[in-house]
């Protein structure tokens, strides 16, 4: 069986509600992993694309995150609209997306680097 060209892995930490560093997955639903699997499914992505359920990805303060490999993306505060975006763009078309790119200098920093989305990086 050949490998998996890429691993979509979507945050899906719960917390409570008010939590200092957020919840990437507030309504406990796995909303946006469902429909980043469909949106892979109906785009009929070449290749194997496969998207994985992750606990916490320790990028809390700019989630809900979506980390995608092997390019090491890091995509943050991803909303369902941004699926077909992700899909079609970075999965299928090779494009980083950079509004919704995390700097490489803000990862594991537990948010004491400030980003939000569409920042420049």
């Amino acid at each position: 069986m050949p490998g998996f060209d890429c691993h979509l892995f979507v945050c899906c930490n719960r917390r409570e509600p008010g939590h200092p560093r957020g919840c990437c997955d507030p309504e406990a639903t796995g909303a946006l992993k469902a429909a980043l699997k469909e949106a892979l499914k109906k785009a009929k992505v070449p290749g194997l694309a496969r998207v994985n359920e992750a606990g916490c990805l320790d990028q809390c303060e700019y989630g809900p995150t979506v980390v995608i490999y092997p390019q090491q993306i890091w995509y943050g505060q991803v909303t369902l609209a941004d699926v077909p975006r992700i899909v079609e763009e970075t999965i299928v078309g090779g494009k980083i997306l950079s509004d919704l790119k995390i700097p490489d200098e803000c990862l594991n920093t537990k948010g004491k680097v400030p980003w939000r989305r569409g920042d420049a990086t």
